[in-house]
Order: structure tokens, then C-alpha cells, then sequence
């Protein structure tokens, strides 16, 4: 439906207030900048500021709905006879070529991970976000494919593929913070990926299974290291 000026008006002036916002964090901290600056600076009352968001965090977080929604739109666009692992591998892939902002991978993202590891509040934030997320495309996952109830394989898989993707993230912005240039960790983000997402395609199988060891040369380690039970072994001969 096409959008009345009167909703046009109100989208424009919450999403200025937020990019506000955002620039303050990003300059100052999360919890060096108050709600009355961000309403200052943007030139609205606090009220106004609150009639958008309810707390400080939801400034920060204005686009938690389209985070949360992001997986279930990977699954919901997935190709004819693309399953669930190729989707996001294809679409973790793009993200490092395009450096797009729905995987984290975005320039700034160093700058971001900063901010929000040193505020607990942003911390919690982030972890219930990626809670909603991980529920979000589970719920998803067993609607479409009419799991039972009980059955825990959609939660297993939403779990396995957003933290596969989290951890692949926390590795590249790790050494963007490092001061890696992104033309070097782009390369071996890649190769870590695909590596992860054989491991998700295939199952982990027979991954970090212990050697075998000879017999011979396991036996031969234990002649050598007990000294003690070969005198015991020689007194019962005698």
C-alpha cells in the first residue's frame, strides 16, 4: 500500500533520530551519551525520542526486527532444490563479497563490536537478539516442514547454521580489530567458511576422531615404562 505522508513523516524522523544516535554511540560510547543529548542533537524533546523507541538500547538496536527476520528471509528465498546449509552458505559468501551489514562484515563493524563490548547492556541486547533469531528461524524451519512438536531438529539446525555464522564473523571483525586489511581476511574468511559449511553439509562424522595406535609399538611403551612390574614378574618366577 502506498504510504500517507503523515507515516512517511513519522518513518523519516525515527530513522533520523536513530542515525543520531548511532553516530553518538559510535564517537562517544554507548553509555557515555543520554537519551536528553541524542534528543538535543536531533533537535526533538525527550518525549519524542521516547515515543519511538522504548528504552536507550532499542536506539542503539533500531534494526533488531530486520536482524531477527534475516535467516528466515535466507530460508524463505532459497532456490528450487537448494537446501537449507546451501542457502546460507550462498548467502554468508555474498555477505564477504559484497561486505554487507546483515552478517557483520560491514566496514565499522570493528568500530561497532568496540562499542558494544564495553557496555553489558548492549552485550545483553545483542545475546537476547540472537535468541529471537535462533528461535525465529527454528520455528520457521518446523513450520515448512511440519516437524512434530517434540521433535528437536529444527532447533539443532537453526542453532548449528547462526552459530556457525557468528563465529565466522567474530573471527573476521577479531582481525579487522587486529588491524588486518580487509583484502587479507576476506581470502581466508572465505576458504574458513566453505570449510564450515562442508562440515554443516556433510555432518561432522568421523571429525576429532582420536588415532588408532599400534599394538606393537603400545606395547612395546608400556614393557618400557614399568620397570617395577617386571621385578614383581621375575620374584613370582622364582
Amino acid at each position: 500500500m502506498e504510504e500517507g505522508l503523515r507515516e512517511r513523516k513519522k518513518r523519516e524522523t525515527r530513522q533520523r533520530i536513530a542515525d543520531i544516535a548511532m553516530g553518538l554511540f559510535m564517537t562517544k560510547g554507548f553509555d557515555n551519551v543520554t537519551v536528553a543529548e541524542v534528543a538535543r542533537t536531533a533537535d526533538v524533546s525527550v518525549n519524542t525520542v521516547f515515543n519511538y523507541f522504548s528504552t536507550k538500547e532499542d536506539l542503539f538496536a533500531d534494526r533488531q526486527d530486520v536482524a531477527v527476520d534475516l535467516p528466515q528471509r535466507v530460508l524463505r528465498e532459497r532456490e528450487p532444490g537448494e537446501s537449507v546449509v546451501r542457502a546460507f552458505r550462498r548467502d554468508y559468501l555474498d555477505a564477504i563479497d559484497t561486505r554487507d551489514w546483515r552478517h557483520g562484515l560491514n566496514l565499522g563493524s570493528d568500530v561497532f563490536a568496540r562499542v558494544v563490548e564495553a557496555s553489558p547492556a548492549l552485550v545483553a541486547r545483542l545475546r537476547e537478539i540472537g535468541v529471537k533469531r535462533e528461535l525465529g528461524l527454528s520455528r520457521m524451519l518446523a513450520d515448512e516442514l511440519g516437524s512434530d512438536p517434540d521433535d528437536l531438529v529444527p532447533q539443532m539446525a537453526a542453532a548449528h547454521l547462526l552459530n556457525t555464522t557468528r563465529i565466522l564473523t567474530g573471527h573476521a571483525v577479531a582481525m579487522m580489530l587486529a588491524g588486518e586489511p580487509w583484502e587479507a581476511i576476506a581470502p581466508a574468511l572465505r576458504t574458513q567458511a566453505e570449510k564450515a559449511f562442508d562440515l554443516l553439509e556433510s555432518g561432522l562424522g568421523d571429525y576429532g576422531t582420536r588415532p588408532l595406535v599400534a599394538a606393537g609399538a603400545g606395547e612395546a611403551a608400556g614393557d618400557q615404562g614399568d620397570p617395577e612390574r617386571e621385578d614383581q614378574e621375575a620374584d613370582g618366577e622364582d
